[in-house]
């Protein structure tokens, strides 16, 4: 009886993945670029940014790409990029010299609008609530995490670094990996989350006014571990994936689920295949995480996992109005996730 159970579960779980068909389809490759940054506007267009200061935009669902390598930011590594339409884009360096360069014209000419010269400074990641509102977050300086904060669509950037009065311990940082350790809702919460020594959520209800500080018990504890992305649903209901990017097939405590905003996280009953750069909702149940292990989905809001292909990349993304899905990589690589 007992074997008959097994199987009979282990059915269950194969024909539930069997009802929905993914297939992770190449666009681009070669460019000699590793993208990390990945903005989706809607079905047709997409922005891409990366190392050596490449920038690239498609118009046509991914079958032509224009690319860009900045003038004057060659040597740049641009982690993230927000896209709000065709024309209207914002990068951010991760490294020093930190720079936020913003372009008006589909990337023909790019403007700085922030620059800090700082040793110290590290940009990690941007994210916005509306198209005029957004924050973009760093690694601690004597202990105090960068936050910049914009109103008018990233023409100006405001630091706000004192709002945030807890301080990060030393070793714990963040991870400028795919540029989703940060996440904004359009109800004016923030969530950003930490890793390294210490691995805590950072959370804002008031457009990073006032905040809030729960652990995050994802696996921790050295330079290499901790949660590298985070993706919510709403208020309430999100995920945090991670892992040892030195150890990318490590399976234990590497991804968490949450029910009440990073008060708490429970643990999911088959965890993904290894570490995981990026992770995205696609609905409330579809949800698609990537890294250097592989890509893995999950088919019932994030409980139990399913690798669907080796091939790791580092940044995921949806559509902000559609439903076209982009995962981004190392050598210019782009693909598509066609889910049936």
């Amino acid at each position: 009886m007992m074997r008959k159970t097994i199987i009979f579960t282990a059915f269950l779980i194969c024909s539930c993945y069997n009802l929905y068909s993914q297939n992770i389809i190449s666009l681009q490759a070669g460019a000699k670029t590793s993208i990390r940054g990945l903005s989706v506007v809607d079905n047709s267009v997409a922005w891409v940014s990366g190392s050596n200061g490449w920038t690239a935009l498609t118009l046509d669902s991914g079958k032509s790409w224009i690319w860009k390598q900045v003038p004057g930011y060659e040597k740049l590594d641009f982690r993230d990029i927000e896209a709000f339409s065709e024309k209207n884009a914002i990068i951010v360096s991760a490294g020093s010299p930190a720079v936020v360069l913003r372009t008006t014209n589909s990337g023909l000419t790019w403007k700085e609008v922030y620059r800090n010269d700082s040793p110290e400074i590290f940009l990690d990641g941007m994210d916005f609530w509306d198209s005029k509102n957004g924050m973009i977050y760093g690694d601690p300086i004597n202990g105090k995490m960068q936050l910049l904060k914009t109103s008018d669509s990233g023409l100006t950037w405001q630091n706000i670094n004192d709002n945030l009065n807890v301080n990060l311990i030393e070793g714990e940082a963040s991870f400028a990996a795919s540029g989703t350790a940060i996440r904004c809702l359009k109800n004016g919460s923030v969530y950003i989350v930490t890793g390294g020594i210490q691995s805590r959520i950072f959370v804002s209800k008031n457009f990073g006014n006032t905040w809030k500080v729960y652990p995050c018990p994802i696996i921790q504890g050295k330079s290499s571990t901790g949660a590298f992305s985070i993706a919510f649903l709403n208020s309430k209901k999100g995920i945090a994936a991670g892992g040892d990017y030195l150890m990318d097939t490590l399976r234990e405590n590497i991804l968490l689920l949450t029910k009440n905003g990073g008060k708490s996280w429970a643990k999911p009953r088959i965890g993904p295949t290894g570490y995981k750069s990026a992770i995205e909702y696609i609905t409330s149940q579809k949800v698609i995480a990537t890294g250097t292990s592989g890509t893995d989905i999950s088919v019932d809001g994030g409980r139990t996992w399913n690798k669907i292909s080796d091939e790791g990349y580092n940044s995921v993304r949806q559509a902000k109005s559609g439903s076209w899905v982009l995962l981004a990589g190392g050598n210019g690589k782009i693909s598509e996730l066609r889910w049936d």
